[in-house]
């Protein structure tokens, strides 16, 4: 039986409608500029689209140049399941307003052999940090095929391993959901930003701290990996909701961060 994820934040998060989806995310994108080489992964942020949705269309404008990918690897926190590993679904599809996106699972078949792997359909029921990402997604690539993932109590070795069994050749893109710092000042969170950026542009996996971000785990996987890989981490935009559409009394942070290998596709 096909076995469809319904959007569990349309309508809250981002429209549920979807011309004023397409609409929001195409001003988005119009409202900024990129240019460099095509990044292997991205980290992006997954708050509502009127607070980071200026620092995701950052991370994601580079695919204007990324026709070549076909599979997403998405990986994410667990907001409301607390579990140990990293989950996956049995789900065939991702709905949002703006189509459906295939689930790749003989992809998922790579990874759910490993012993921090775990079968949780609950964990991903009222998650947003993967489904705000897909609209994004679906206006810059035609077709492609996603591998959604949430983490929960997992070191940073684990995720790594996961990621490079994932990791494929150009057409595969790994991408991180994770926001900053939480519920701080904005002088407070622009420092604790500033220091979480400076981690991860020199892939120091050590100093992403709990009140780093809170995808901190996936984050710090990624950096692990992308250390022995010998790859760049380009910081794109850092920014906090005092920024875009809150007070600055209490924000939450959000970057784009782009990792790009030694060589990358024309």
């Amino acid at each position: 039986m096909h076995k469809i994820k319904k959007p569990a934040v349309a309508g809250a998060f981002y429209p549920k409608e979807a011309d004023i989806l397409n609409n929001m995310v195409e001003h988005l994108f119009d409202a900024v500029t990129w240019a460099g080489s095509a990044p292997k992964a991205i980290i992006a942020p997954h708050a509502g689209y009127i607070y980071s949705g200026i620092a995701a269309a950052c991370a994601y404008k580079c695919l204007d140049t990324m026709s070549f990918i076909k599979n997403i690897v998405l990986i994410g926190p667990s907001h409301y399941v607390s579990f140990s590993g990293i989950a996956y679904s049995d789900y065939d599809t991702f709905v949002t307003p703006l189509g459906e996106v295939c689930v790749n699972t003989n992809l998922i078949q790579k990874i759910a052999v490993l012993p921090t792997a775990q079968h949780l359909n609950d964990a991903f029921s009222k998650e947003h940090c993967l489904e705000v990402q897909l609209p994004f997604l679906q206006k810059k690539i035609k077709e492609f095929t996603v591998v959604p993932l949430l983490v929960s109590q997992v070191d940073k070795q684990s995720v790594s391993r996961v990621l490079d069994k994932l990791w494929g050749d150009h057409e595969t893109l790994i991408v991180i959901s994770s926001d900053l710092s939480h519920y701080h000042d904005y002088l407070t969170a622009q420092q604790l930003d500033s220091l979480t950026s400076q981690a991860i542009e020199h892939l120091d996996a050590d100093n992403i701290k709990e009140e780093s971000a809170c995808g901190r785990l996936a984050i710090r996987g990624l950096l692990h990996l992308a250390k022995q890989k010998k790859m760049r981490a380009k910081k794109i935009l850092q920014i906090n909701s005092g920024d875009t559409a809150g007070d600055k009394k209490r924000v939450v942070g959000y970057g784009a961060y782009h990792f790009l290998e030694s060589e990358v596709p024309a």
